[in-house]
Formats: C-alpha cells, sequence, structure tokens
C-alpha cells in the first residue's frame, strides 16, 4: 500500500549540525543557563546590530518582561494589532494594562498607522509592533508617535527596513525561537535592545533566585541545550532565507491569477516570507479543508483576530483578511517535490472556483 504524501503546514529545518552542537553540550553535563547561552546572546546582538540581548524562554516571556522593565502597570494603555496571536493580548493582561486594539493594513497585515494615530491615548505607555509574516511594518511612522515601540520579531529576523535589520529600531525588540519560527530551539526567545538599563532589568527579572531582595521574579530562562541549537541555526540563516525567498518567487509564478497573491513591492524593506499567504474567492473553511484531503495542510494566518475574543466591533479590515486568507506552506525543508504538489493541489482547486 503506498502512503499518502502529507505536507505540514510548518516544519523545523534540522541536520546533524544542530545535533552535534546539542549533543557537545549534553556530554558536557552543563545543561542549564550558562556561557553558551551568553554567547547566543552575544551572537544574535551582533547579528541585529544592537548593544546586547537576553535569552528567554519563550517569545511570550521575552515580551512580557519586556514591558515590566519598562515599567508597564495597571492603568496604563499598549497599542496591539488586532490580527495578530493571542501571546500579545496575553501579555498585556499578565502587567495589568489595558489593550488597545488597532486594525491592520489589509495589504500588508501589519499595524494600521492611520488607526493607530486615532486609537492612541495620554496613557499609552507603550506600542508592541509586529513585523508581521515576515514583512517590516511602517517603523518611521510608529515610532513618530513618540511612545516606546516594542518591535515583536518573532516572524521576521533577518527582515530588513531602510538598510538596517528588523530588531534594532525599538526600545526594546523581542524574538521567538519555538519550533515553527524562522530560527528554532525547539521554545525559546530573546531580548535585543540598545539600551545596557533596561537589559540589567531584563535579566533580574528572568530569574527569581539568589537575590539580595525580594520582588516578584520569574523562571524565563533559556537553557544551554536550546542555546548550543540556537547557534547552529543561526549559522544557516542566511541560507534559510534564500530558500524562502526562491520558494516565494516559484508561488508567485506560478499562482498569478489563481488567487491574490501577497503585497511585496517594497524599496526600502525585505519580506522574509515566513508565511506565504493567499487570498481566495469562497470558503476558507472549505478550502482547507478540500486541500488537507489532498495531503496538503493549510491554515488561518491567525487562528482569530483579537477582537472577536473580547467581543468588539469595529474592524473591517481584521475581518476581511481574516475572511479570505490562507496560509500556505512554505519553510527550508520543503523539497521540490513537495513544492509542485502544493501547487498542483492549490491550482487544481482554485481553477474551479474561478
Amino acid at each position: 500500500m503506498v502512503q499518502k504524501m502529507v505536507i505540514p503546514h510548518s516544519r523545523p529545518t534540522l541536520d546533524g549540525g544542530d545535533v552535534s552542537s546539542v549533543s557537545e553540550v549534553i556530554r558536557s553535563g552543563q545543561i542549564v543557563q550558562d556561557e553558551v547561552v551568553g554567547e547566543f546572546e552575544k551572537k544574535v546582538a551582533k547579528y541585529i546590530g544592537v548593544n546586547g540581548a537576553a535569552a528567554t524562554s519563550t517569545g511570550t516571556s521575552a515580551l512580557h518582561l519586556s514591558l515590566l522593565a519598562l515599567g508597564i502597570k495597571k492603568g496604563d494603555h499598549v497599542a496591539i494589532p488586532g490580527f495578530v496571536c493571542s501571546a500579545l493580548l496575553n501579555v498585556v493582561k499578565y502587567v495589568g494594562a489595558q489593550p488597545i486594539l488597532v486594525d491592520v493594513d489589509p495589504e500588508t497585515y501589519n499595524i494600521d498607522v492611520h488607526d493607530l494615530r486615532k486609537k492612541i491615548k495620554k496613557t499609552t505607555r507603550a506600542i508592541i509592533l509586529p513585523h508581521q509574516f515576515g514583512l517590516p511594518a511602517d517603523i518611521d511612522e510608529v515610532m513618530s508617535l513618540g511612545v516606546p515601540v516594542i518591535e515583536d520579531c518573532a516572524q521576521a529576523i533577518g527582515a530588513v527596513y531602510k538598510g538596517e535589520k528588523t530588531g534594532s529600531f525599538g526600545t526594546l525588540s523581542c524574538f521567538s525561537f519555538y519550533a515553527t519560527k524562522v530560527l528554532s530551539t525547539g521554545e525559546g526567545g530573546m531580548v535585543v535592545s540598545n539600551s545596557r538599563k533596561l537589559l540589567k532589568k531584563i535579566r533580574d527579572l528572568r530569574e527569581y533566585d539568589n537575590k539580595k531582595n525580594y520582588s516578584i521574579r520569574y523562571n524565563y530562562k533559556m537553557t544551554d541545550i536550546q542555546a548550543a541549537m540556537g547557534i547552529s541555526q543561526l549559522k544557516k540563516l542566511n541560507s534559510f532565507l534564500l530558500r524562502r525567498a526562491k520558494i516565494a518567487k516559484r508561488y508567485f509564478s506560478e499562482l498569478q491569477g489563481f488567487c491574490d497573491l501577497p503585497a511585496v513591492s517594497y524599496k526600502d524593506r525585505r519580506h522574509i516570507f515566513y508565511r506565504f499567504l493567499i487570498q481566495i474567492h469562497g470558503s476558507v473553511s472549505k478550502a482547507l479543508e478540500s486541500f488537507s484531503e489532498r495531503g496538503v495542510t493549510c491554515m488561518r494566518p491567525v487562528y482569530k483576530p483579537l477582537h472577536k475574543y473580547l467581543h468588539l466591533h469595529g474592524f473591517p479590515n481584521s475581518d476581511a483578511v481574516w475572511n479570505k486568507t490562507i496560509s500556505i506552506p512554505i519553510y527550508p525543508s520543503l523539497t521540490d517535490k513537495e513544492i509542485c504538489k502544493i501547487l498542483d493541489v492549490l491550482k487544481q482547486y482554485l481553477k474551479r472556483k474561478a
């Protein structure tokens, strides 16, 4: 019996180098946070082009610590886009602040600066600015509002805005190294900044033991095992990005005319295609079911916009893109055979629906 090929929506790109790096740490017996974590922090900071970095257990904990380091507390407001994963809403709630949900640009999926300007308050103490799906947001416009910006680079390590890496602009910038991210350590995150004072606060907050004074702190450390894998992955990051760009170029070429494709004509920024999104006519749910039946796993890019969780209205762009947008597989370990199958399945379905 021939086993049907099933292509997952995401999977990490791992090789023998990753295995060797992790094995070396395990053999050393020093597996918790130590020198390898410090080395990984230095390498990420150098890659982004900032003064320093603090590794964390997850991308979510990186965001949480960033809000704490900025002194965000109950009664403050934090602006976040509504078309994003719930981690951003969670961290705002963790510190007792109130979220300001902002609609998104329907072409880029990034925060809509016009809507942000209308909704920002005197009590807005921070803006969390994701670079959605690998495309840098309108950084200059957002930073011109005079509110501290936390760049959320969970989906955008290696993306470039006006010649500089994303993550080098914000007061603080956060990364995720979850299994499905561009660079993976299984679980893990990082805060980077040019502010040594803020990084010192974050390092103090991420570990609770052996302190001279008591205050609420957290167990948000990264292990040397994860850091070793991160260092190995970072060496291959440029090749990962080149492969993503090559796959995206093929998708653009072959899906033209079958569906609406992502907007990427920006001379001042580089998209890294963490996700490749298409917009279709008809039911997204039915399309996802059809693709799955034929062995290609696609997903909605966001499970549910945040305003739907909070039972809010007035987010027309988020509603519109959620109702017609699909994320198709794009990652370096996709084989040419798998890419052919993805394109065949999509084109056959979309041709019938045209």
